[in-house]
C-alpha cells in the first residue's frame, strides 16, 4: 500500500479533466467579477464594452484582458489534455505516470495563469511562454510514452 496522502497504485489522473476545464474557466471568472462592463447576456461583447469602460485604467483593462486570454489558452489546450490522458490510460500507463503527469500539467496551467494574468514584462512572458510549452511537452510526452505502450503490447499479441 502507498503511504501519503494519494494511494498512487489508483488511477486518479480523469479527474484531472474536469480540474483543467476549472483552471480555464477561472481566469474568466476573475475577470468578469473584475468590471461592471462585463454583460452575461453578451459576453463575447466583453473585450470591447472593457475598452469603452471610464473608471477602469488601462493597467486594470490590460489584465482583465490577460486573463480572458488565459482562459481561451486554457479552453485551447484542453483537447489536447484530455486526448493525452485518454491515450495513457487506453495504452494502460501506470497509474503512477498518469497521475504525475496530470498532476504536473495542473500545476503548469495554474501557474501559467497567474504569470499571464500579473504579466507586464518580456522576461515575464518569455516565462509564461516556457510554461506553457512545458505544459505541452507534458501532453507530448504522454502521446509517446503510449504509442511505444501500444505499439509493444501489439508486438507481444502477434
Amino acid at each position: 500500500m502507498a503511504s501519503g496522502l494519494f494511494d498512487t497504485t489508483k488511477n486518479y489522473s480523469l479527474y484531472a479533466v474536469p480540474a483543467a476545464w476549472l483552471c480555464a474557466f477561472i481566469p474568466h471568472a476573475y475577470a468578469a467579477f473584475s468590471s461592471k462592463s462585463f454583460d452575461n447576456r453578451s459576453p463575447r461583447t466583453y473585450s470591447e464594452s472593457l475598452a469603452k469602460d471610464q473608471t477602469l485604467d488601462q493597467a486594470k483593462k490590460n489584465c482583465i484582458l490577460r486573463a480572458e486570454s488565459a482562459q481561451m489558452n486554457g479552453f485551447e489546450n484542453l483537447p489536447l489534455f484530455t486526448t493525452a490522458l485518454l491515450a495513457g490510460n487506453l495504452a494502460s500507463l501506470p497509474s503512477s505516470t498518469l497521475n504525475t503527469f496530470a498532476a504536473a500539467y495542473l500545476a503548469s496551467r495554474v501557474l501559467y495563469n497567474f504569470i499571464y494574468i500579473n504579466n507586464t514584462t518580456e522576461t515575464m512572458a518569455n516565462v509564461r511562454s516556457l510554461v506553457f510549452i512545458s505544459g505541452v511537452g507534458m501532453c507530448m510526452s504522454m502521446f509517446v510514452m503510449s504509442g511505444n505502450a501500444l505499439k509493444s503490447g501489439m508486438q507481444n499479441l502477434l
